[in-house]
Order: structure tokens, then C-alpha cells, then sequence
């Protein structure tokens, strides 16, 4: 097994004979927009309880120039800070840092936007970390594209604060980033050890921690891997709020 010190972005490996996977219970796609704007069908109450209407909610592309006010005002809007994170493995619960709030309210809106779904735990390394976010899927890609395949978060490092048993981080996109941005749709959770850390303290945001499930993290971990560190048998995730 390859051990790469740097958490740059696994490419997305997309052929014409569609994505390749060690498993073959894919869901189908649930968002198929490809558009500049996206439109979100959400259900609320009637005042008598008795149906749902559909409230259309257009979201913006985001691009460099306009995510951080649009996540700034999200944020605001979007307060919560606990999410579980499913696999077949069992759940891992989180907690995001409000000191970190445009990586709280970037994480959020991937999992309110369904984003996190049909991707993976996409790179494993014993004792040391578990990223998810990524797939080989073209579904994937198109949630991106989506979204705004462009943009990245600026670095909100906490001096005081370095990687730890179970912190969350953002990943990079490539090796050399004298800015510390983050590429929006990865993350990766920490296991160890301590004096593995030079390299990413200071060098990547920590937006949150595992309050649950680090055994589920654990096993995952082990699991046997090919030589880019992508489990053999995929690990899919889903996301959801739980406040």
C-alpha cells in the first residue's frame, strides 16, 4: 500500500462505459440538472396539516467570486451543527465548528443539496485517515457541475487547534497551495498518530470532530485497499442533518 503524506484530491475516473465499481447496487442518480441555476423541491405543511406543497428554492452556481458571500448568508440561515454520516458499517455521527463557519456552512449545504450521496469513502489508510466526498460515479460529476465545480473554501486554520483522534478536515485539490484553500467536496477524518501530524497542522482547515462511531471509522480504515489507497469494495456513504 502507497502512504501519501498529502491530502491531495483523488482524480474522478469517469469512461465512456460509464464509472467502474466493486459493487453493484448503485442507486440512480437523483439530480440531473446540469444548469447554471438549480432548483430544490423541499415539502411543507399546509396549514391544515392535511398536504405538502412543493417550495422551489433556486440556488446559485457558486464560482470563486461569489461563494464565500453566498455561504456567509447560508450559514446564517442554517445553524446546525450535528450530522450522521451512514454506511454499511454503521453510522458516524459529527459535529461542526462554528469558529470554522464557512466549512460548517459549506458542509451543510452539500448534505441539505443530497451531494454527499452515492459518493464514497474513497481513500483509506490504517492508523492514520479515512477521505470521503469522492466517487468514480457520473452522477458525481454532475452534482458538481451542479453546484459549482469551480470554487474552493479560503483556509479558516485555528492556530490552536491541530489534528487530533477523530478531527474533521477539508482535503486540497493539489499538493501545493500556498493559500490553504480547500476543495469544497472532500473531507477527510483523522486517525492517527500524533506524530503524523507536521505536515497537516497549520496546512489544513479542522471544521470538526467524530462524536460517535470511531470504531465504524476504524474498521473502515482496514479495510483491504488497491494501490491509490481506494477500498476494494466501495464504501458508499449518505449524509444527513440531525438539528
Amino acid at each position: 500500500m502507497s502512504f501519501k503524506p498529502n491530502f491531495y484530491i483523488v482524480p474522478l475516473v469517469f469512461a465512456l462505459a460509464l464509472a467502474i465499481s466493486c459493487e453493484d447496487t448503485k442507486k440512480p442518480s437523483q439530480n440531473a440538472s446540469m444548469g447554471e441555476t438549480v432548483i430544490d423541491s423541499a415539502k411543507t405543511d399546509s396549514p391544515n396539516e392535511n398536504a405538502a406543497k412543493l417550495k422551489k428554492i433556486e440556488f446559485p452556481k457558486l464560482t470563486s467570486e461569489n461563494a464565500v458571500s453566498f455561504l456567509t448568508e447560508y450559514g446564517e440561515e442554517n445553524p446546525e451543527t450535528q450530522v450522521r454520516i451512514g454506511t454499511r458499517f454503521g453510522a458516524i455521527e459529527l459535529e461542526l465548528f462554528e469558529d470554522t463557519p464557512l466549512h460548517r456552512a459549506n458542509f451543510i449545504y452539500l448534505v441539505k443539496r443530497g451531494y454527499f450521496d452515492e459518493t464514497f469513502f474513497s481513500r483509506v489508510v490504517p492508523n492514520f485517515i479515512i477521505q470521503g466526498g469522492n466517487s468514480d460515479n457520473f452522477s458525481t460529476a454532475r452534482k458538481r457541475t451542479a453546484i459549482g465545480n469551480t470554487y474552493e473554501l479560503p483556509a479558516e486554520i485555528i492556530p490552536s487547534r491541530n489534528h487530533a483522534y477523530g478531527t474533521v478536515s477539508g482535503a486540497k485539490e493539489y499538493r501545493e497551495n500556498p493559500d490553504k484553500k480547500t476543495h469544497p467536496f472532500e473531507f477527510f477524518i483523522f486517525l492517527g498518530p500524533p506524530t503524523a501530524t507536521a505536515h497537516l497542522d497549520g496546512n489544513y482547515t479542522i471544521f470538526g470532530r467524530v462524536t460517535r462511531g470511531m470504531d465504524v471509522v476504524e474498521e473502515i480504515s482496514e479495510l483491504p485497499a488497491d494501490d491509490g489507497d481506494w477500498p476494494l469494495q466501495n464504501v458508499y456513504i449518505d449524509v444527513s442533518v440531525l438539528d
